[in-house]
């Protein structure tokens, strides 16, 4: 009989995941984490939120980190901030980062993936990062307080990436402030020059669309140029911010993909075009 999991969606809404093999159920000090089997492949839950599958994770991946890089000016130093499995640390490096900043509070989240999921860190990849034996630095930390050293120092980034469990209304959900506008504000601060923060921004289905709605208003009372890419083929919406105003970015982004060091599997120029149109009541909104 295999295991199943009650993902909660909106108010009197969820989705069930059938797990026909669970390889980890554990409680960490910071949420209840279940690694399994579905039908999408060996998937990652965090308090019965699905986060990852191996079949879909590229998609959500490429679609949260490809257009912020594309828009930044370079990509040489990273910070990650989130994102247990390590995919977009091995994105970043890939397109050339010099330096990536993986932080992450959760250790024992953070070293379940490196064993148990079939991509991002290996054990040995994780261990090296664990060291700063490359280009990747792994620290567990929590993220508004790493920026708040960062600040007082003279690393600037070039790409910032806010990967975390979606907002949600839960009080007690540490996370959640690192969503709000003062910690936007926080990560524009150590930008370098033409640099970008980049955040999982929510789902734009109408009936599911709140927290995109409030990612959209703070991103705008922060940057000058905001850039908005609705994944086609999952169902989340990323934004991305420069503090410089830009007339035309997705041309820009357009030019500069065949170059790029890291070539894209799930998206292309087409997408560019078109997965960066916000829905109509995002943007009268």
């Amino acid at each position: 009989m295999p295991q199943k999991i009650t993902e909660p969606l909106g108010p009197g809404l969820s989705r069930t995941w059938e797990l026909s093999d669970v390889l980890l159920d554990t409680q960490t000090q910071f949420q209840h984490v279940v690694i399994g089997r579905t039908e999408q492949g060996i998937s990652l839950f965090c308090d019965d939120d699905r986060q990852s599958t191996d079949a879909s994770q590229l998609v959500y991946h490429e679609a949260l980190l490809v257009p912020a890089m594309l828009l930044a000016e370079h990509v040489r130093r990273v910070l990650v901030i989130g994102s247990s499995e390590g995919v977009l640390s091995q994105i970043a490096v890939a397109q050339g980062a010099e330096l990536v900043d993986h932080v992450d509070i959760d250790r024992e989240a953070v070293a379940a993936c490196a064993e148990w999921l079939p991509y991002g860190y290996t054990p040995e990849e994780l261990a090296a990062a664990e060291q700063g034996a490359g280009a990747v630095r792994l620290h567990y930390r929590d993220g508004w307080e790493f920026l708040a050293e960062t600040a007082n120092g003279q690393t600037r980034y070039d790409v910032i990436v806010i990967d975390l469990p979606d907002e949600n209304t839960d009080a007690d959900a540490q996370h959640n402030r690192l969503y709000g506008k003062d910690f936007l504000t926080r990560c524009s601060g150590v930008l370098a020059e033409g640099g970008v923060v980049v955040a999982q921004a929510g789902c734009p289905t109408l009936w599911r669309n709140e927290t995109l709605r409030a990612a959209w208003r703070r991103f705008h009372e922060v940057f000058g140029t905001v850039l908005y890419y609705g994944s086609d083929e999952h169902e989340w919406a990323f934004l991305s911010g420069r503090a410089d105003e830009l007339d035309a970015p997705i041309p820009t982004l357009i030019r500069k993909l065949p170059d790029a060091g890291y070539q894209p599997s799930t998206l292309d120029a087409d997408s560019l075009r078109g997965c960066t149109v916000p829905p109509l009541s995002i943007r009268r909104g």
